[in-house]
């Protein structure tokens, strides 16, 4: 049985955190043979995602859960959560209720193929995917070509929230995104050594900053910033 590390970095998640973190640990991957392990980041949260977190961890015991004193960042809240990690892949998955866990067997599917890198893309399903608004559209877009254009790739979806990653590949990129960089470093990196990106269609339904969406256009333009400079510096 090979053991999957599911990481979910979580920021004032108070009304999704619960439901999301009883569907994840409800899912069974032993059919498909998978051992999992959840580990969740609370990363400083200031409404009552902790105490969420805490209440479900006493109902399951597969749960593990790690937190920042303060507010550090989405890819730092990885980087702690990968720490810990003790599968021969993570899975990273969002903490709202954008992405569907049901995808997570054809995610793992490719692994046995010999992929290292899966990426679930919102964009092989649907030319729009639900609920995408036009900024966030044009943005995923944008960063998708640029990541194609910079590395030699042929994906359709950079910023999907949703990877499967060989956890000690994931380890030697040496990495240091802090918020929601990670996306255009682990990508520009991948490109950099030429490791090949497998991608498989997935749902998603795209909620808005009133309802939690945390990301804004100056998280693209910071996107953009670090595929460039991977792209310059050749590291």
């Amino acid at each position: 049985m090979r053991r999957l590390s599911i990481l979910i970095p979580t920021y004032n998640e108070e009304w999704t955190i619960a439901q999301l973190l009883r569907t994840v640990c409800a899912i069974d991957l032993s059919s498909y043979g998978w051992d999992t392990e959840i580990i969740v980041c609370d990363d400083g949260s200031r409404d009552l995602t902790s105490r969420e977190v805490m209440r479900v961890s006493a109902e399951q015991p597969q749960l593990i859960v790690v937190s920042h004193p303060r507010n550090a960042g989405k890819g730092r809240a990885i980087r702690t959560a990968l720490d810990r990690a003790t599968g021969e892949y993570v899975l990273i998955q969002d903490a709202d209720l954008e992405y569907d866990v049901n995808d997570y067997p054809a995610l793992l599917a490719p692994i046995t193929e010999g992929a290292d890198v899966i990426y679930g893309s919102r964009f092989l399903s649907r030319r729009w995917p639900t609920g995408m608004r036009v900024p966030n559209y044009i943005c995923n877009r944008v960063l998708t070509f640029a990541s194609n254009l910079f590395f030699d790739l042929s994906i359709t979806d950079e910023a999907t929230g949703l990877k499967v990653i060989r956890t000690e590949l994931l380890r030697s990129l040496g990495l240091r995104c802090e918020r929601f960089e990670f996306c255009p470093e682990v990508t520009a990196k991948f490109g950099l050594r030429g490791v090949a990106i497998t991608e498989v269609p997935i749902a998603y339904r795209g909620r808005t900053g009133a309802t939690g969406k945390k990301i804004s256009w100056q998280d693209g333009v910071f996107a953009m910033w670090v595929l460039a400079k991977h792209r310059a510096l050749g590291s």
